[in-house]
């Protein structure tokens, strides 16, 4: 079975690409993030046409998480048990559904902003809640995929100087992430993706994917009975590229059946 997980940035403006990349690489299932469209806005035609189920929950224009799968599509939940919410709000930032007896959850995480903004405090929160969730599952075929707004290490972006009044690199940020490694899951892409081909993101300012100046902030995290199953990875980076592309590539993971 092969899985997949990219940030869209829109899946109404770039459904023509998704589709493509679905039968590019032939995936069973993807997990996508900032779809910024609600489920009545979603363009299914498509991609129900090639045998694709789609279960989403998402806002008008702002944030929104799916998973488009070919191999079932069982157990949907939107949410995690205690996810925070925003102002008393519950955002559309995770999903989940069983797909071909993989528990997949799209996620994704809150950015942030700026070490001193209320969203900081916030994404570190959601963190906490969601691994505290994540932590019961890890006997299971559980995969955490999505846009993890987080560089766990220096060597996951192009210049650590550059960032280092910034989120996505803060100890306590890391040390987030780090407490899902610690509960047990593991980075299902990295050993498959060395050297410079980790990069995930790239903003659009100052032709920064052209430079390669990019970041790894999205992750296919899997418990150990699903990473004993991984035969391959890979970040298809000519997705970031040409008119009208996300800023994020979207990355793959084959597992073995």
């Amino acid at each position: 079975m092969r899985i997949a997980t990219w940030n869209v940035n829109s899946i109404r403006s770039r459904i023509d690409r998704v589709e493509a990349f679905l039968e590019r690489h032939d995936i069973d299932v993807l997990a996508v993030q900032e779809t910024k469209a609600r489920e009545d806005q979603l363009p299914l035609m498509g991609l129900q046409a090639r045998g694709y189920d789609v279960a989403a929950a998402g806002y008008n224009q702002w944030n929104g998480v799916a998973i488009i799968s070919r191999v079932g599509l069982e157990d949907v939940s939107v949410g995690f048990d205690a996810m925070p919410a925003w102002e008393e709000v519950a955002e559309a930032r995770a999903i989940g559904a069983t797909c071909g007896g993989v528990r997949i959850w799209s996620l994704y995480v809150p950015n942030g902003r700026k070490i001193d903004d209320p969203h900081y405090a916030y994404k570190l929160e959601w963190l906490k809640h969601l691994r505290d969730a994540a932590a019961s599952w890890t006997d299971q075929q559980v995969a955490l995929v999505g846009d993890w707004n987080i560089a766990p290490t220096d060597d996951d972006v192009f210049d650590i100087a550059q960032f280092a009044t910034s989120t996505h690199v803060t100890a306590p940020e890391r040390a987030a992430f780090q407490a899902f490694l610690d509960a047990g899951y593991a980075d299902l892409a990295r050993p498959h993706t060395p050297g410079a081909d980790i990069y995930t993101y790239w903003d659009y300012y100052r032709q920064r994917f052209e430079r390669n100046r990019g970041m790894r902030i999205d992750f296919l995290l899997g418990t150990p009975p699903l990473a004993a199953r991984v035969t391959g990875a890979f970040v298809d980076r000519e997705e970031r590229a040409g008119q009208g592309a996300s800023d994020h590539a979207p990355v793959v993971v084959d597992l073995q059946d």
